[in-house]
Order: structure tokens, then sequence, then C-alpha cells
């Protein structure tokens, strides 16, 4: 068992690098806890036979697309991570018991990561005309 354990040590390395990689990927723009509003107006023409609407572009924060919204991929994560650190503390029966603690401990904190990564906003543009 002992010489399983580096090996499995550098496989909660690499499956915490992927996932952080992962979500990092998933998680870009600014945090916002209210929806604003700002408008650019630009000048049109108006024909004489025809009346043309007045367009403006206007700045929507709009939360971002939530790929994972169970947060499946944090947890689990961070359960390997904990409980593979939780199995290099203690011995006999107190190993056990710190192997679950630190899975436990590591699923709670990798889920809460994630959710702060997907509590993001993106600023898009759009194009509003009068009639």
């Amino acid at each position: 068992m002992r010489a399983r354990t580096p090996f499995l040590i550098a496989i909660a390395v690499a499956v915490s690098l992927a996932g952080t990689a992962y979500a990092g990927g998933q998680t870009s723009g600014t945090k916002s806890t209210s929806t604003k509003s700002t408008s650019t107006k630009s000048t049109s023409t108006k024909s004489s036979s025809t009346k043309t609407p007045h367009c403006y572009d206007v700045q929507v924060e709009k939360p971002k697309e939530v790929k994972d919204t169970h947060k499946v991929a944090g947890t689990a994560l961070g359960a390997v991570a904990g409980g593979l650190l939780g199995n290099q503390v203690g011995g006999g029966s107190g190993k056990t018991i710190a192997t679950v603690a630190g899975a436990a401990g590591g699923a709670y904190a990798g889920r809460k990561i994630q959710e702060n990564q997907q509590n993001k906003t993106e600023t898009v543009t759009e194009r509003r005309c009068d009639p």
C-alpha cells in the first residue's frame, strides 16, 4: 500500500489541476450584485418620406451561463483531494476517520469555490430602437 501512495498523490494533483483549469475556463467577467443599464445614444438621420426609428446601444450586465448547475465537478474534485490529504494523517482507525473528514471538508470547499466562480456577470451591448 505504501508503494502506491506517491502514485495516488500524483493523480490527485493532476485531477486538481485539471479541475482548476476547467473551472478557470468558465470564469471570466466581473462580479455584480445588481443589473445596471447605461446607454450611448447615436443620432440617426430622418428621411422626409418615411420615419426611421431612433436606435441606440445599451450596455447590460447579465449573469454568465452556468454549465454545471449542481456543482458536481467542484464537489468531486474537492472530495478526492481532501480524502487524499486526510489519508496522509493518523494511523489505524484514526486514518480512516481523517480520510472521511478530509473528503467531506474537501467536497464542501470544492463546492463553495465552484459556486463563487459561477456567480459572475458579463457585460453585453444590445441595440435598441424606439419606434
